[in-house]
């Protein structure tokens, strides 16, 4: 059993096709063929069922799936250690990040990061809180930035520690009549329309918490648009459309040039200004080996945590 036949069945697994297997690793389609059939011949098993011009995997496959891509993962990392090992001048980092703060907060990180070592390679993939949680959970990523909770069932399996903190502003633009107002009471929250963020959203989760501990059902709000970006939420807003719980660090421009205006919510009863502060998580997997350029990563993150 050799890599480039596990490389060439995983291709096959993921794609369930032949032909299309051999075109995205750019070779030909009976060296595919030759490579699954060899597998299967030295170890008696049958990996894909061929059924008509479709297949599907088998029992034998599902196994060989499942462990050949954690033996090329364990390669993947290895060969990064050895690159590692001339002193931090090559290598790769690989992160992962919720969509405004790999947008407004990790850029001057990952600047410093390059600064000091110009010849790592940084590749960020930007993605709602949901999706960076699982795939800094099965190794994705080296670490994952978020806002929000992560689920309960991968919590067994990340790390986090806060690295950060962005407060939610309560937005509305130039038409809609808080605009101007410095103040909103609670119940003043179910008299307007909201644009949300999709549940997976670390903002989403934030407001939503913020709006129970409130004593407030979310679904109480009057929600005419839910949109998969917080640069949409914003836009839509600034256009006049109801109100929306935006981070702050993506509203600072526009409230400065008073396209938008913040509102705080203020309890009446008490007296007091609600805010909602949503902590920047890092999360990293518990087990997965660390490489010397994720240890000096985080050594930055943890850097920028302290205010240093």
């Amino acid at each position: 059993m050799t890599f480039e036949q596990l490389r060439i069945f995983l291709a096959v697994a993921e794609l369930m096709h032949f032909t299309r297997a051999a075109e995205s690793l750019y070779i030909t389609q009976p060296a595919v063929s030759a490579a699954i059939q060899s597998l299967e011949t030295e170890y008696g098993v049958k990996l894909f069922h061929r059924i008509g011009r479709h297949i599907e995997i088998t029992d034998a496959g599902k196994l060989l799936q499942l462990e050949a891509q954690k033996i090329l993962d364990q390669v993947s990392l290895t060969q990064r250690g050895l690159r590692e090992l001339n002193n931090m001048q090559r290598g790769e980092l690989k992160l992962g990040s919720s969509l405004t703060i790999g947008n407004y907060w990790l850029p001057e990180k990952i600047s410093q990061f390059n600064r000091q070592y110009p010849g790592i390679h940084i590749n960020c993939t930007l993605g709602n809180a949901e999706e960076i949680c699982e795939g800094t959970a099965t190794g994705l990523f080296d670490f994952g930035l978020v806002t929000g909770d992560v689920k309960v069932s991968l919590r067994n399996y990340l790390e986090k520690e806060v690295v950060g903190s962005d407060r939610l502003q309560i937005v509305v633009g130039k038409s809609h009549p808080w605009f101007g107002r410095r103040e909103i009471s609670l119940a003043e929250l179910l008299t307007t329309t909201w644009v949300m963020r999709e549940s997976g959203s670390g903002a989403q989760q934030m407001f939503e918490q913020a709006l129970q501990n409130w004593g407030i059902d979310p679904t109480e709000l009057d929600v005419v648009l839910v949109l998969s970006s917080s640069e949409m939420v914003k836009a839509v807003v600034e256009s006049g459309i109801g109100t929306a719980a935006i981070p702050e660090l993506m509203v600072k421009k526009e409230l400065q040039l008073s396209t938008l205006h913040a509102v705080r919510v203020v309890d009446k009863d008490v007296g007091t200004k609600l805010e909602i502060v949503q902590p920047v998580w890092k999360l990293k997997h518990l087990q997965r080996f660390q490489t010397r350029v994720a240890s000096a990563f985080e050594q930055i993150l943890s850097q920028c945590s302290l205010g240093v």
